[in-house]
């Protein structure tokens, strides 16, 4: 749909958000064993000036909450006298999930995200689903679904978008997220529901799950800052970009890496996550490290999804690795170099950078020691 307007409209949804309203709402998409309402929080800033309609979204899966603090600080700074257009925030998508701390809808272990655009006769999730399209999504111009990993992985921050599509790579290229990879999605993913649809959205994959990762959570917040620059949707933005943009494309070559043999897992990889053909990603051991397993990498390439557990069975997924030539090699080193590699926050599963990290922290601690003498 279109909201390009001469005249700031009202958000409509079964209600109305007059221009120059903020609302915050508990809005109905479904009911609990004892007929209670299932109800997702969302808030809609809309601006006293016309313009477009940007749509947010965050705990697609429960486990999912770095894009939900992204939503409380956005909800929270925006101000509709400010605002060209609309801010639809969507901060719990998959409310019974996210209470119950798990990815998927409990007792059915339904994928929320490969439900869109829903039915109102199918399945729970496809009923939820078809509410939320109806009522939200549908009715904004563009979009960011923010993802992160599931339990005991992580991923690096990136997007995932159809550059296929016009809209989505003025998007993406609106956004200034340094790496995406390319690809349609899945069939009833909301990005590419929604694509096909005239209403472009990007995932933007920011860490694990189950925790905050405050840099994360800032260049999350930037790329909405970004997106309201480039469409001129607040005076104030300020973008701030990377020198250049990558795109992995699906004709590339990835593969998940899984273990062969169950131990603990200590990465080798490091300091940024790319490897060479034959380098060691990680060793596999014993108990008594009278067993060591050493795991390689199969052609040079990008570690995008990383096991954050030290502890693996056979067939668990170590790390998620998408190739890259000389060119790609550069292009990553300079976008870390950029953003920050260390903004991922943690180093349990960092290999040489979590050595160096730990190192620095210790040189810091034994400095205010020193001071405090």
């Amino acid at each position: 749909m279109s909201s390009e307007h001469d005249e700031p409209q009202p958000f409509r949804y079964d209600a109305e958000v007059d221009p120059g309203e903020t609302r915050h709402i508990q809005y109905e998409v479904g009911e609990t064993y004892l007929g209670r309402p299932v109800e997702i929080p969302v808030t809609i800033i809309n601006g006293e000036h016309a313009g477009p309609r940007l749509c947010l979204s965050a705990a697609m899966h429960g486990d999912e909450v770095n894009g939900v603090k992204v939503l409380q600080e956005v909800a929270d700074r925006y101000e509709p006298a400010d605002l060209h257009g609309a801010i639809v925030c969507l901060h719990v998508v998959n409310v019974p999930g996210f209470i119950a701390q798990q990815r998927y809808l409990p007792i059915y272990d339904q994928d929320l995200n490969r439900s869109f655009p829903g039915t109102s006769s199918g399945s729970t999730a496809s009923r939820m689903a078809r509410v939320i399209w109806d009522r939200f999504v549908s009715k904004c111009d563009m979009g960011l679904d923010f993802h992160t990993s599931t339990r005991n992985r992580m991923t690096v921050f990136h997007g995932r978008a159809d550059m296929e599509d016009e809209g989505i790579q003025r998007l993406v290229e609106a956004a200034g997220i340094p790496l995406v990879i390319s690809g349609e999605g899945s069939s009833g993913m909301l990005r590419r529901v929604a694509t096909e649809k005239g209403t472009p959205i990007v995932t933007v994959e920011m860490g694990e799950a189950n925790r905050f990762q405050p840099m994360l959570i800032d260049l999350g917040l930037q790329a909405v800052e970004n997106v309201l620059a480039a469409h001129e949707m607040h005076p104030e933005a300020t973008p701030r970009r990377t020198e250049f943009q990558k795109v992995l494309t699906s004709e590339d070559q990835k593969k998940w890496i899984r273990a062969e043999n169950g131990g603990l897992v200590e990465m080798k990889w490091g300091p940024l996550p790319i490897v060479d053909e034959g380098e060691t990603i990680c060793v596999i051991s014993d108990h008594f490290k009278t067993e060591e397993h050493v795991v390689t990498a199969p052609f040079d390439g990008l570690l995008v999804g990383l096991l954050a557990n030290p502890r693996v069975l056979p067939g668990h997924p170590l790390v998620h690795l998408v190739e890259i030539d000389d060119e790609d090699r550069e292009h990553v080193r300079q976008a870390y170099e950029d953003v920050g590699f260390a903004r991922h926050g943690i180093f349990h599963w960092m290999g040489k950078m979590g050595e160096r990290m730990a190192e620095s922290v210790r040189d810091r601690q034994l400095n205010r020691g020193a001071d405090n003498r």
